[in-house]
């Protein structure tokens, strides 16, 4: 029959990769319009929790980028890719931190009702992201990571949203200093795991 794959093993091969090209369009769409929305609220509400989520969706976007590239490739061009990600992790984490210290030198209260808001629309988005790569997560290295930066994304959003109830209670930024703290260390770990893992198929 035309347009039939040589085998049954081609076919579900070339099925499974259309399936993640598919799904990873998708999720790099949301996260690259995501990022414009965050970060403009972010620096609206002086908010370096809310930073720490936009520069989550910019990395996300690079990341689905780089998967989408490495779908069709071979084991090892996929482990490059999830080694170049969790780089971008680990970037991600060095900008927030360095926005928390500029908050420590030149203090300022977030407007919490824009934290509030914003981390709730970020994490419908994210939420619909992880749904979609949910049946990825154990297909390859190259999907394993893309999925561990989508939970992260969700841990965020609500982190985010606790920031901006504790900035209303206790009319301080300390609460968004706080979670964005607590934001790099999570990232720093989820970097960690993911050059773990990328490392383990590059080196055996």
């Amino acid at each position: 029959m035309a347009g039939c794959c040589c085998d049954d093993e081609t076919c579900a091969l070339d099925q499974l990769r259309n399936r993640q090209r598919g799904t990873l369009r998708v999720v790099l769409g949301v996260n690259a319009v995501m990022f414009i929305v965050i970060v403009a609220a972010a620096f609206y509400g002086r908010s370096s929790a809310l930073l720490s989520d936009s520069l989550d969706n910019l990395g996300d976007a690079m990341t689905y980028g780089l998967s989408l590239y490495a779908v069709s490739r071979s084991d090892t061009t996929k482990a490059k890719v999830a080694l170049f990600k969790g780089i971008l992790i680990f970037l991600a984490a060095c900008g927030v931190a360095a926005q928390i210290i500029s908050k420590l030198v030149h203090p300022t209260v977030p407007i919490f009702e824009v934290m509030g808001a914003f981390s709730l629309i970020s994490l419908g988005a994210n939420s619909f992201c992880l749904f979609l790569l949910w049946r990825h997560r154990e297909e390859d290295v190259n999907m394993s990571s893309v999925w561990e930066c989508s939970r992260n994304d969700i841990a965020t959003n609500l982190s985010v949203f606790a920031a901006a109830g504790g900035v209303w209670v206790t009319g301080s930024g300390w609460p968004d200093i706080a979670v964005a703290s607590c934001l790099v260390l999570l990232l720093m770990r989820s970097a960690t795991r993911v050059l773990a893992s990328a490392k383990a198929v590059l080196y055996t």
